[in-house]
């Protein structure tokens, strides 16, 4: 059985592989790292210094991974449980292509818990759009995805950022 064949039936842990891609953007950008012993909760931390202060955030990360059928959709994201929480928390949703042969996400949402909401299947968190057959950025969460929303896991209020309308890019 080839890779594709592995990767597309889930063998290879899909959720692990989007862990460790997300652990190496954020190491890459100054980011130390931190994973538990057990997989139980958060699937790593990640501090840096950022100015006198020691900046700490749990990190969940949950990948994207559409089918070759997904239709159009206006909102995509995450939908379902969330092992633990915590109000200084990063949702890190890495979005992957449709076809298997690229291997890196499209684009990678870093979420703060003020944008997790309840829903009758646990939280839901949806930051993207799925148009023409791949995700994209929403137009009012484009700040929280890639090297923007790595940006803003440096700043302090980070934990309470909320999606504004009349927000651009700077």
């Amino acid at each position: 059985m080839d890779i594709t064949a592995v990767m597309q039936r889930g063998m290879m842990g899909s959720d692990y592989f989007a862990e460790l891609y997300v652990a190496g953007v954020l190491a890459r950008r100054g980011w130390n790292l931190y994973f538990p012993h057990r997989d139980e909760g958060f699937d790593f931390m990640i501090s840096k210094i950022i100015g006198n202060d020691m900046v700490i955030r749990p990190v969940q990360v949950k990948g994207k991974y559409p089918e070759s059928l997904k239709t159009n959709r206006a909102v995509y994201g995450y939908v379902g449980k969330l092992s633990q929480s915590h109000p200084e928390m990063v949702l890190a949703i890495p979005y992957f292509p449709v076809t298997i042969k690229n291997s890196h996400p499209t684009c990678i949402a870093y979420m703060p818990a003020s944008q997790v909401r309840q829903h009758v299947r646990g939280c839901r968190c949806e930051p993207a759009e799925f148009r023409d057959g791949e995700p994209k950025p929403r137009r009012y969460y484009a700040r929280f995805f890639d090297d923007q929303g790595i940006e803003l896991l440096e700043s302090k209020d980070f934990s309470s950022l909320k999606v504004t309308k009349w927000y651009r890019k700077l």
